[in-house]
């Protein structure tokens, strides 16, 4: 592990391998670590930089003074590949996605590989016109802040859980594990802040040149799997690959799938 800073921005980061840097960019639920599958698929061939995003690991959290959006994260991924022209991967899952997006857009041409996993700016979801799903997202995201603001933790990160990650999800979780959940629902407020957030429209994604995998699961969540349609309506020459291991814990649960479908496509469009 290895704190980057950049002007005032710290990160947690792991660096490892040689070649074309790739980074990796986890979810809501997981820090850096749940990438370590594919980061070892990836070491012999490729500059792996698995970061932690704010509210998890080392990185600072997000210091709350106005809402956060998908810019916001995504200085992190400048500190860590600032100082270099060099062409790039990126590969994002669920929240890790939407910060990807936002990323390929900011980075231009340098990207010249974008892997999505289940990605979640869920603002696309009402410039498309699902404003009834995207107000769901928005009703999930102001429970949680109603149940911080009542001082009941414990009941909202309940609700949080078995709602994105499916009923009974909550009791079969560690006891250390939901302690983790309940001390970092600030961090994940933030987080729905940012994927709400319209900073990323469909035109940027429309005319967005790197070459992108969009990965999801056989049944994902209404939310989600309505926005992997409005991405695969928007840019119908994205690689669009169903994968039954690619739900909310993919790097973990998925990882003998997600493998080798996001090794092969890194080594046609950035491989060394």
């Amino acid at each position: 592990m290895v704190l980057v800073r950049r002007g005032v921005v710290d990160v947690d980061v792991d660096r490892v391998g040689a070649g074309p840097p790739v980074v990796l960019l986890g979810s809501i639920a997981g820090g850096r670590r749940v990438w370590d599958p594919l980061a070892d698929a990836l070491l012999d061939r490729y500059r792996v930089l698995t970061l932690d995003l704010h509210g998890h690991g080392a990185t600072p959290p997000w210091p709350g003074f106005r809402p956060q959006t998908l810019t916001d994260q995504v200085r992190l991924v400048h500190a860590v590949t600032a100082g270099s022209t060099e062409r790039l991967g990126l590969v994002g899952h669920s929240f890790g996605g939407a910060v990807a997006m936002r990323a390929a857009v900011e980075l231009g041409e340098r990207v010249r590989a974008l892997v999505l996993v289940e990605p979640t700016p869920f603002a696309l979801l009402a410039r498309a016109g699902h404003d009834d799903l995207f107000d769901a997202v928005c009703a999930s995201r102001d429970r949680l802040a109603e149940g911080i603001a009542a001082g009941r933790p414990d009941e909202a990160a309940r609700e949080l859980t078995d709602h994105w990650l499916g009923p009974g999800h909550w009791d079969a979780l560690p006891a250390e594990r939901q302690a983790s959940v309940v001390k970092g629902l600030r961090h994940r407020l933030a987080e729905f802040d940012a994927v709400t957030d319209p900073g990323l429209t469909l035109a940027e994604v429309a005319t967005a040149e790197a070459p992108t995998l969009l990965i999801h699961s056989p049944d994902p969540l209404e939310p989600v799997r309505a926005l992997v349609d409005v991405l695969g309506e928007a840019r119908p020459d994205w690689e669009r690959v169903e994968l039954p291991g690619a739900g909310q814990w993919a790097p973990l649960t998925g990882a003998e799938e997600l493998k080798p479908t996001i090794s092969a496509f890194l080594d046609r469009h950035l491989g060394p």
